[in-house]
């Protein structure tokens, strides 16, 4: 496992395939966390992030509306939390939510080291201090685009990866 990669996803809005192959993908590069920015929809695409072999932090999207069902389903796979949210990783402080409504209230927020967010679909990489991700929508649904993100913790660096086969 590489302790110093973790992998960012968001709007997976139940496409099973492209979770499959996320998460085959996160497994192959051996990422020790992975970031849900929300929207993955239903319960049971809990059963796909179940072969992960490292732990989740998620949050709600827009979309998510059984949340109940959702907190239950993912309860063994990772924190599943309205946000925004903090949390911490290798020592790098986490912003994470779904829609970036304050995205450009926050980003100036001192101590966090990254923003994650999701909601438009579009990719969006802004380097700097902190460093926002948005990896755009794994479901691919909207914009006919599939991808994911890879964050090497070390180098601070962001490299955008397509689900599309």
């Amino acid at each position: 496992m590489n302790r110093m990669l973790a992998g960012i996803i968001s709007d997976t809005h139940d496409n099973r395939t492209n979770i499959v192959r996320a998460v085959e993908l996160f497994n192959r590069k051996g990422v020790s966390l992975v970031i849900h920015g929300g929207d993955m929809v239903a319960p049971f695409t809990a059963l796909d992030f179940r072969a992960l072999n490292c732990p989740m932090e998620m949050v709600f999207g827009n979309n998510d509306g059984e949340r109940i069902g959702l907190v239950n389903s993912f309860r063994d796979i990772g924190n599943l939390l309205p946000g925004p949210r903090t949390f911490s990783f290798q020592g790098k402080k986490f912003l994470l939510m779904h829609e970036p409504g304050c995205l450009d209230d926050v980003a100036g927020a001192a101590g966090v080291d990254v923003i994650v967010y999701g909601h438009t679909h579009e990719v969006d990489v802004r380097l700097g201090h902190p460093l926002v991700i948005n990896p755009g929508e794994a479901g691919g649904w909207l914009t006919g685009k599939a991808t994911m993100a890879l964050l090497d913790l070390e180098t601070m660096t962001v490299e955008i990866v397509s689900l599309d086969s």
